[in-house]
């Protein structure tokens, strides 16, 4: 798995199968972004049967059938949506046309699961709820920076566990880099993308909901810039935002396209959650200058100060969790509310910073 791009980072664990091969089948579609790698990658492990991949450009596809050469190319994304079989559709179309996407997909009697940003725009929030709501289908969320992470995985279970205390405060350090030659056209226009905060922020804002065990957030301020890179003037190179959650805890949160070719991983992600009784730290991807492995944990509290290594502790039962949520329609890998929320907030993170600048 390669580490210096972060659009194709794809993580891969251990199989941890919760269906019987061919119990839960479905499909990927709109190929735009590597995340599906990673989406899949989750999906089969967790037993989930890979039977269709559809997208309009065939040299994505033909990539996507040298990695998984079970599948089946289909002629048209209807011929994905026609198959009673397919439970879910999974796809990381271009981020202002993956509401439209889902749509379709739960008009067709199937489940959505999308890359983040799920959407980029209030418009198109309220059409996925309505939608939602009238089918009783799920459009859930690949928020990776928390769900394919497992020293995030492993900070929830100790958050949850009382290790802290009642958490207070929260920061997140979202840098990525921003590999421009190898990015394609939309990913450079606003439009389409939905900026920086809409972007990346999704995870940052994702993962304040889920810490602080929140429903609800309050913004207080949010600025976006293009610091380094006048030839992309439609890029948010720069973000930052500041949210106090229904819990009481504040929160701030940076993302950027800055990381510097020195480093070893294509960003240096890193969360703080501070609580009553001590706090946490996760150094996701690198501890820098010092170990170029990932999934670290640094916790202290009133006992003393403890280093833990959550690679292959964990694994990430968010998969499994959502496969068992579509066929039994419950909600335990991530409620509907909770997914909407994360993306609502995102994007009002984005027209707030657009605001500002005005």
């Amino acid at each position: 798995m390669q580490k210096s791009d972060g659009m194709n980072y794809a993580p891969q664990g251990k199989a941890e199968p919760v269906v019987k091969p061919g119990e839960f089948v479905f499909a990927a579609a709109a190929l735009d972004h590597g995340h599906i790698y990673g989406m899949c990658n989750g999906l089969r492990e967790a037993g989930a049967t890979l039977k269709w991949v559809y997208d309009a450009d065939p040299k994505k596809v033909e990539q996507f059938v040298k990695t998984y050469p079970e599948v089946k190319p289909a002629r048209c994304l209807e011929e994905i949506l026609e198959d009673p079989e397919v439970k879910l559709v999974a796809a990381a179309a271009v981020p202002n046309l993956r509401c439209e996407l889902g749509l379709r997909v739960m008009d067709a009697g199937k489940d959505y699961f999308t890359d983040k940003t799920p959407l980029t725009s209030l418009a198109q929030l309220e059409a996925a709820r309505l939608k939602t709501r009238e089918t009783g289908r799920k459009y859930m969320v690949y928020y990776s920076e928390r769900l394919h992470v497992e020293s995030a995985v492993y900070a929830g279970q100790l958050v949850k566990a009382g290790a802290i205390g009642k958490v207070i405060s929260m920061l997140g350090l979202g840098p990525h880099r921003l590999n421009a030659p190898s990015r394609p056209d939309w990913f450079f226009k606003k439009e389409q993308y939905g900026g920086i905060l809409c972007d990346i922020g999704s995870h940052q804002i994702e993962q304040i909901l889920y810490f602080t065990g929140s429903e609800e957030a309050t913004l207080q301020s949010a600025r976006i810039a293009n610091y380094g890179h006048p030839q992309y003037p439609e890029l948010d190179d720069f973000g930052d935002a500041t949210l106090v959650t229904e819990s009481g805890a504040s929160a701030y949160f940076r993302v950027d396209w800055f990381t510097p070719d020195g480093l070893s991983t294509w960003g240096d992600g890193r969360t703080i959650i501070q609580g009553t009784d001590g706090y946490i730290e996760l150094r996701k991807y690198v501890n820098v200058a010092a170990d170029k492995a990932g999934d670290h944990i640094f916790l202290v509290d009133h006992q003393g100060e403890h280093y833990i290594s959550a690679a292959g502790k964990t694994g990430f039962p968010f998969f499994g969790q959502l496969i068992l949520d579509c066929l039994n329609r419950t909600e335990n890998a991530m409620t509907q509310d909770h997914a909407f929320k994360a993306a609502e907030l995102c994007v009002k993170a984005q027209c707030l910073a657009e605001q500002s600048l005005k």
